[in-house]
């Protein structure tokens, strides 16, 4: 299970991330300014955290498989779209698909791998997280292929197929059934068990900040280093691929020592890291500087996902960690929606230097809000 799931994320991801060094030939292709671009991410992410929610809770009173097995199938068509999208409506048709398909997928598949690893929790979300960036890393590589050889719409067509395979893979592995069982919601419980304490409100309202800056800074990235940089499309592309690089060691790393040490001690080193490089980033010029100070970043903000998740699963209860962890994760992807957003329209009425500042005040800010919480 471990194996099957971690592999798909992996692959919603490199379909996921095509879109960030793609964006540019995007823009240009469908006559679209930026800000256009910014909220059609948004509505990509925003459909996304609506569904993290019931998914979740659909999981704990169903079952994972029945949530799973449909995130998958409508995942894959939903890629299918990207691949033939002929204009706006069909590109925000596709975002808005597959970002059902993703919340369908995401809560319930980490929800399954905290119920078969509870005294390694960090570890397993940590190898499942770092299947973001496996596709990271292999989307900065199919969109160079696909921006010299192809068109950007070509790479949507595998992913579709293999998410497609991993379904039957998936059908064939797992143990469960298929069960429907009572569709009320006990929202108002799940959010009372989230914000019950002063720590609890703290903790969300820092990795909402945190997925804030996240959304906008994986979406545009390569548009800023492109805009305010200078850099080639393909040298903007292989600076993307550091972040993942990176990230792919990073995550398990920082969910093994969660489970060992403090995982707020750790995010809060992480946050401090990244806040004092995305400084620096705004400051340097020379090619190898960025890459530097890219590498750095990536290695402070890509502890955050494994902890996040954890830290939220710690606190929940035995009978509702779908549920807790997807109204977490609701909030979370709200904020994370809001920022491709804001860059967009920053970039597009100010510049992508202050758009990208206002990032540091939300690193810095969620650091000492998980640093009080000790």
């Amino acid at each position: 299970m471990l194996i099957v799931v971690s592999l798909g994320w992996a692959t919603l991801q490199t379909g996921r991330f095509l879109l960030a060094p793609l964006l540019p030939t995007i823009i240009a292709d469908l006559g679209i300014t930026e800000a256009t671009a910014g909220i059609a991410l948004a509505i990509f992410q925003g459909s996304y955290a609506v569904v993290q929610y019931p998914s979740g809770e659909y999981s704990d009173r169903w079952n994972r498989t029945t949530l799973i097995v449909p995130g998958l199938v409508i995942l894959a068509i939903g890629f299918g779209l990207f691949g033939l999208t002929a204009g706006l409506w069909t590109f925000l048709l596709a975002a808005t698909v597959v970002g059902v398909g993703k919340g369908l997928f995401a809560i319930p598949s980490r929800a399954l791998l905290s119920d078969l690893f509870t005294d390694n929790r960090g570890r397993a979300l940590g190898i499942y997280a770092a299947g973001t960036d496996v596709g990271g890393l292999v989307s900065s590589g199919a969109a160079v292929i696909a921006l010299t050889y192809f068109t950007w719409r070509t790479p949507f067509f595998p992913i579709a197929v293999g998410l497609a395979v991993l379904t039957v893979i998936y059908t064939l592995t797992t143990r469960e059934g298929y069960y429907v069982g009572e569709t009320t919601l006990d929202l108002r419980g799940t959010v009372g068990r989230l914000v019950k304490s002063n720590r609890q409100r703290e903790t969300l309202v820092a990795f909402a900040l945190f997925y804030f800056m996240v959304g906008g800074f994986i979406n545009f990235i390569p548009t800023y280093l492109a805009r305010a940089k200078e850099f080639s499309g393909s040298l903007a592309g292989l600076t993307f691929a550091i972040v993942f690089a990176v990230g792919f060691a990073v995550k398990p790393a920082a969910g093994i020592l969660g489970d060992r040490f403090s995982r707020r001690g750790i995010a809060v080193a992480g946050l401090s890291v990244a806040a004092a490089a995305m400084t620096a980033l705004l400051l340097v010029g020379s090619t190898l500087a960025i890459w530097v100070v890219i590498g750095v970043f990536a290695l402070g903000y890509k502890t955050g996902f494994p902890l996040a998740d954890a830290i939220i699963l710690d606190g929940a209860p035995a009978d509702g960690t779908g549920a807790d962890l997807g109204a977490a994760r609701a909030l979370f992807l709200i904020a994370n929606a809001a920022g491709p957003a804001y860059v967009g329209i920053v970039a597009t009425y100010a510049s992508y230097d202050l758009a990208f500042g206002g990032f540091v005040v939300c690193l810095l800010v969620a650091a000492v809000l998980l640093a009080r919480q000790r």
